[in-house]
């Protein structure tokens, strides 16, 4: 069915291939693929497609080998020629076909990564590439029969369907489609729905929520906590509790982290703006949490958007959190 749009994904630099095994050091992943989706057509801003560029200014690479890890492929998954996204009047979703061709390539890429024995860590890019990375991550552990979390760190629902959706932008879906709701050709991805189960899905640092979206992350149980829990209860009681509510019985955790969940004072660098965000602190502690039960076993890193940005500063930003949730600490 993507026959017309497909690109193949770019080779950029991969070692000689290891076994799954020999990837890990005392039962951890010591290695990460790292793979670049400049993809902007699930919103409304190109510059989301200078993401990956930016942190590879800002040495993402080189810093993650400074902490012992083997980068063991870099790839990238080109976007196809979109003309629809100029359209201003698309009244389901812009750039269904482009976008589905995107989730295919990524999917793939996110299992294979995974099946060496690898740490995907994806850069965007708007956030509709989750609906690629999740399809990949769960297509693996479906294949093991086993159970896996999701952490979702974002100032927005990013739960809309096509029926709750004002701008018909992708990127504001890809929960809802991981969830299985909204286009069956995306939430049918890999041949089944859902890709995560909403009672092992945790949303983080929401402050900017549609009415429809509440609607439907009370209908799928998914665990939501808002900025006013963050500042009520602490970011570290907080993804205590989230670790907690995945379930013990995980074998892994995805980590979808959109850089717009922190305060655009410390993050400029994003598409959509919501003030009163997530500090540098806060967001260290969270990820610190979660790379200390060695549970993480993907990543996404996206929305970046080098064009509001000031002196590559929130891509920087990006790489240091990147860095925190593979586990670097202070000491």
């Amino acid at each position: 069915m993507y026959s017309n749009l497909a690109v193949q994904p770019k080779e950029l630099w991969h070692i000689s291939k290891k076994s799954a095994a020999a990837n890990r050091v005392d039962g951890r992943t010591k290695a990460v693929t790292l793979i670049y989706v400049p993809i902007f057509i699930g919103g409304r801003h190109r510059g989301a497609a200078m993401g990956p560029d930016a942190v590879q200014v800002a040495e993402l690479p080189e810093q993650i080998e400074k902490l012992g890890f083997t980068i063991a492929r870099q790839i990238e998954i080109a976007q196809p020629p979109a003309d629809s996204w100029f359209d201003q009047q698309a009244v389901s979703t812009r750039c269904l076909p482009e976008i589905s061709q995107v989730a295919h390539d990524l999917s793939a890429a996110v299992e294979s990564a995974m099946d060496a024995g690898t740490i995907p860590i994806t850069i965007g890019g708007d956030h509709s590439l989750a609906i690629g990375s999740i399809s990949g991550v769960s297509r693996y552990y479906r294949e093991r029969q086993e159970k896996f979390g999701l952490i979702w760190f974002d100032a927005h629902g990013d739960i809309n369907t096509p029926a709750t959706s004002h701008s018909a932008n992708l990127h504001g879906m890809p929960l809802a489609i991981c969830l299985g709701k909204g286009e069956v050709s995306l939430t049918q991805l890999g041949g089944y729905a859902p890709k995560v189960q909403g009672n092992r899905s945790v949303l983080i640092g929401l402050r900017d929520v549609d009415p429809g979206e509440i609607g439907l992350i009370r209908e799928l149980g998914i665990h939501a906590f808002t900025m006013r829990d963050i500042d009520h209860q602490s970011i570290g009681g907080l993804c205590e509790r989230a670790l907690e509510l995945v379930g013990a019985d995980v074998a892994g955790l995805h980590l979808s982290f959109d850089i717009d969940v922190m305060d655009p004072e410390i993050a400029p660098g994003v598409t959509t703006v919501a003030p009163g965000g997530m500090s540098f602190r806060e967001a260290h502690l969270a990820l610190t949490i979660l790379a200390e039960t060695g549970l993480v076993r993907s990543i996404d890193f996206v929305e970046l958007n080098p064009a509001r940005d000031i002196r590559n500063r929130t891509a920087e930003l990006a790489v240091d959190l990147i860095k925190t949730a593979l586990g670097h600490t202070i000491m």
